[in-house]
């Protein structure tokens, strides 16, 4: 079954469908913010790859045709600002995906990024029915950790070397909610300022065991 692919709105910040017609904008943000980005890329275990931008817009699109993921642009005032990819979707007893994302350093701070997260999550959970969504982080990134904290992601514990960014293998901490946490939305309960304290909050002997100081 094929997910639904919608356009979502709150305040100045729009998530959408990324359509093939994004490559140049796509390829001219991922340039400019080469020493932004590149920390936190995915790359392959096996040795240097080609990035064709239309050919990575055509596979995620391809998909969310198969009902796996929903790929969308994050728009900041109608301008292209970043993308968030919701991924591996599963319906069924699990269902359950992935949250991931990024934004142009020129956008952050902005809240771009904690409300792209908050209504993609609404809409899978009450729009397509899925109970749980998660977020993994590398321990180094310092903004995206905030997201979670903004929005109440709950922490989970620590995934060692668990995806392969900018050349190696990299712990993540995850992090994750089910719907029943969130009866009223994410996006409402983070407008609303009653996001519980400390949801996010990871302990000690992770940050040790990551080998990261506490930012």
């Amino acid at each position: 079954m094929a997910a639904p692919l919608p356009t979502l709105s709150e305040g100045a910040v729009t998530i959408r469908p990324i359509r093939v017609r994004d490559a140049r904008a796509l390829e001219r943000e991922l340039l400019d913010n080469r020493s932004w980005l590149s920390r936190w890329e995915a790359t392959s275990p096996y040795g240097p790859t080609e990035f064709d931008v239309k050919y990575s817009i055509r596979n995620l699109l391809a998909h969310a045709r198969a009902g796996q993921g929903i790929p969308f642009a994050i728009e900041v005032d109608g301008e292209f600002a970043g993308q968030l990819n919701v991924s591996g979707i599963t319906f069924g007893s699990l269902a359950s995906a992935t949250l991931g994302y990024w934004v142009s350093e020129r956008f952050a701070g902005r809240g771009a990024t904690p409300t792209a997260v908050a209504l993609a999550t609404d809409h899978c959970f009450f729009t397509l029915g899925l109970h749980r969504m998660e977020i993994c982080i590398r321990p180094e990134n310092s903004a995206s950790l905030r997201v979670v904290e903004k929005l109440g992601f709950r922490y989970e514990g620590l995934r060692r070397r668990y995806i392969h960014i900018d050349g190696d293998w990299r712990d993540h901490f995850c992090f994750a909610l089910v719907v029943e946490e969130v009866r009223q939305g994410v996006l409402r309960r983070w407008l609303d300022d009653r996001v519980p304290a400390l949801n996010a909050e990871i302990p000690e002997a992770d940050w040790r065991a990551a080998g990261v100081k506490r930012s």
